[in-house]
């Protein structure tokens, strides 16, 4: 399992930055930013090999699940 800031949310937001450090700020006076969207990705196969059962619930809440 794994739950962790959207990676494109972060990307568009890096994209920002560097836009903004090209035209001239100082990456010092940037303010730090945090993710506002999460994803859970659920490994079943992995799950299985090591003998976990994840609730049906937690896989219906799940962003992405590989089997």
């Amino acid at each position: 399992m794994s739950y962790f800031g959207a990676e494109v949310d972060m990307y568009r937001r890096a994209a920002v930055f560097v836009d903004k450090i090209l035209k001239g700020a100082k990456p010092a006076e940037l303010p730090v930013e945090q993710p506002t969207r999460f994803e859970l990705v659920i490994n079943l196969k992995s799950a299985k090999a090591i003998g976990l059962s994840i609730p049906p619930t937690l896989l219906a809440r799940a962003d992405e699940v590989i089997e």
